[in-house]
């Protein structure tokens, strides 16, 4: 699976999302939320308005694994679906 549009470091995988609107933002974040509650994996997030930062990691091994790498991929499927979305 390809991640082009995150970013990896020591902390996670980061991606940082714009959408058109508060709504539109938190649309978003209710969809990867009933992701997350699926897989029984959480990210770290924070929203300010329009945007959205995601930091996904297994806290368990202090790691990126792959079930960041599947999570981000879902996320990115779900960005894609998000009305105004226009993920940087």
């Amino acid at each position: 699976m390809t991640l082009a549009r995150w970013q990896q470091d020591s902390k996670g995988l980061h991606r940082t999302f714009e959408f058109q609107d508060f709504a539109s933002a938190w649309a978003f974040m209710n969809r990867v939320a009933a992701v997350a509650e699926k897989l029984d994996h959480h990210p770290d997030w924070t929203n300010s308005w329009n945007r959205v930062s995601i930091t996904l990691i297994s806290h368990d091994v202090a790691r990126v694994t792959e079930r960041d790498i599947e999570m981000a991929g879902m996320i990115d499927e779900i960005v894609d679906d998000v009305a105004g979305g226009a993920p940087k």
